[in-house]
């Protein structure tokens, strides 16, 4: 297993950057943009969200901080989830793009919390903490 340095190279991270460009593309169909600023604000927020989150956690060098950031990662995937039921029950979605969407985002979820699960078990604490061994 190789070491990662970057948070570019999390699985995780690939996958809401994928969503997130999905998510963007969904926003701004006209009828979503024109009458659903508020929805639209919020999915959007909460997708970026879940990325952003990955990579401040991974940032901050330490598996208890990283967890905390992965947790929050894992409610906005949860959010987005929620919203996209809301779009799809106000007609501005296709079932085919509900069901493909959902399926990711509920990807990415899982795939979080297997992360939060496996530094929980790991006996590994982070870089930070490897600095002050050295």
């Amino acid at each position: 297993m190789s070491t990662i340095t970057r948070f570019e190279d999390l699985e995780i991270w690939k996958l809401a950057r994928e969503l997130c460009k999905i998510i963007f593309k969904i926003t701004q169909k006209s009828e979503i943009h024109r009458r659903e600023s508020g929805l639209r604000n919020q999915i959007s927020i909460a997708s970026g969200s879940i990325m952003d989150n990955i990579a401040e956690g991974f940032e901050r060098e330490g598996n208890k901080e990283l967890i905390q950031f992965l947790t929050i990662a894992k409610g906005s995937a949860g959010e987005v989830q929620s919203q996209l039921y809301r779009l799809k029950d106000f007609g501005y979605i296709s079932n085919e793009e509900f069901e493909e969407t959902l399926k990711k985002a509920k990807t990415i979820s899982g795939s979080i919390a297997n992360f939060i699960k496996y530094l929980k078990q790991s006996e590994l604490k982070g870089n930070k903490f490897k600095k002050l061994l050295l």
